[in-house]
């Protein structure tokens, strides 16, 4: 019994740093309801800088913000029947060139409140590491 404690906190240890990363092993249903409820609480208070996750369906591609650090955009239609805007830097991360309107995303990154639903950004990692990296899922690959 004292040799299998170990191993169980181990493996404890191991289940919560899992599911902290991207396609940790939260059920798909469970992590869903999560990132549900805290864009609709964030939206609702009216917070910003607020670490979400989420996934929506692309309702427009935009064109690219080119001023300052470059930000490929895309507007995702929720469940919620808000929309909320994507502003994915390109300078610091990979640009999803195969993006279509009607395609699933999933993110994580931080979120700004505004009256149109809000705004996701730092969906990519920090290169002075001082803030929480983020990213997006769009067939099966993640762009950080």
């Amino acid at each position: 019994m004292k040799k299998i404690l170990p191993i169980i906190a181990v493996l404890l240890a191991l289940f919560g740093y899992l599911q902290q990363q991207p396609g940790g092993v939260d059920t798909p249903a469970q992590s869903k309801a999560v990132a549900n409820q805290a864009l609709a609480e964030a939206y609702e208070n009216r917070r910003s800088d607020v670490q979400v996750r989420g996934s929506g369906v692309v309702l427009k591609t935009l064109a690219d913000d080119n001023k300052g650090s470059r930000h490929q955009r895309f507007i995702l239609s929720m469940d919620s029947g808000k929309t909320l805007l994507v502003a994915h830097n390109i300078d610091l991360a990979p640009r999803i060139d195969s993006l279509r309107k009607g395609d699933t995303v999933e993110f994580y990154g931080e979120y700004e409140w505004d009256s149109r639903g809000g705004i996701v950004h730092w969906t990519h990692h920090d290169p002075r590491g001082r803030h929480v990296g983020g990213w997006l899922k769009h067939n099966g690959k993640t762009y950080q």
